[in-house]
């Protein structure tokens, strides 16, 4: 295959995806008589508001990977995507990362209020489960095990604690890595797990691949977010440029410059693609997926 019809094969899978889980997400609030409807027109803003949906189509690819259809990965796609959207709300918050902007609109506290944008946030991640549990798998408890693990204090409440404590200090590249994994990294590599589970057992020997290649591309992401922060613009990316250095927290180029940036993350990226290598031509759409999250301008 041609690098342009790879390209053409990954952006249209990419979209389709993408407006898959968005039919999941809108399905959440359409319909419904709220009973307070600022509260629910805050939340729709956190989560319908646009995103890349990569945490999603990581769901699906991983899913796919093992054989499982992509309606049984409906539920765990819209549940890590409501995570995700709640864990950015509250971040966004002037007690944590103080943003205005988010995904090219005011931030869910500066389009509401402070106060809304809180029960926004914990409404987004009570929603999660209430769609993992309503969709009543086989391996439910599996499911809600890696989800609650990857949001919290051993995931990424645990991350923001980190990277909060971090702001003007100087940590070493390993402690960053640390803040990243959990941060960031946790609800990726839940993601995948998410997908995989949905097909196969937990014992199934795979679901370590696919640990391994999550945790790669998960500190990988991470690390061009922190290259984007320096070289991008906010109108391609969504929301403002250069608010690491700004804030004066540690980052990857800030440490090893952003040349040791790109090369750390491409090794990471090789990395990633040799852990795919039991899962054979099956993970190809997962291995496209990695050179995207390295590749992207936003």
């Amino acid at each position: 295959m041609s690098v342009n019809a790879e390209f053409s094969s990954l952006e249209a899978r990419l979209a389709g995806d993408r407006a898959r889980v968005d039919t999941c997400l809108e399905r959440l609030f359409n319909a419904r008589l709220p009973a307070s409807s600022r509260l629910e027109a805050a939340m729709r803003h956190g989560v319908l508001g646009g995103g890349k949906r990569l945490r999603p189509v990581l769901v699906y690819a991983a899913g796919r990977a093992l054989g499982a259809p992509a309606e049984a990965l409906d539920a765990p796609a819209a549940a890590v995507e409501l995570i995700h959207a709640y864990s950015l709300v509250h971040d966004d918050l002037p007690a944590m990362d103080d943003d205005d902007l988010r995904r090219g609109q005011p931030t869910v506290h500066k389009a509401f209020d402070e106060a809304t944008a809180i029960l926004a946030g914990d409404a987004l991640q009570t929603l999660a489960f209430e769609v993992l549990a309503v969709a009543e798998h086989p391996r439910l408890p599996a499911l809600i095990r890696t989800l609650t693990m990857a949001s919290g204090r051993d995931g990424m409440a645990a991350g923001q604690a980190l990277d909060l404590s971090s702001v003007g200090n100087h940590p070493d590249v390993e402690s960053l890595a640390t803040m990243h994994r959990h941060k960031t990294g946790a609800l990726i590599r839940a993601a995948v797990r998410l997908g995989a589970l949905v097909a196969v057992a937990e014992s199934d020997p795979r679901l370590g691949a696919l640990d391994d290649y999550a945790a790669a591309i998960g500190l990988a992401f991470q690390i061009q977010d922190d290259i984007l922060d320096v070289t991008g613009d906010a109108a391609t990316l969504g929301k403002a440029s250069g608010a690491d250095a700004a804030r004066n927290k540690p980052t990857y180029p800030a440490l090893l410059g952003l040349d040791g940036a790109r090369a750390k993350a491409r090794a990471l990226l090789d990395e990633a693609l040799a852990s795919l290598a039991p899962l054979g031509e099956q993970a190809t759409p997962l291995a496209e997926l990695a050179r995207y999250m390295i590749e992207r301008d936003h």
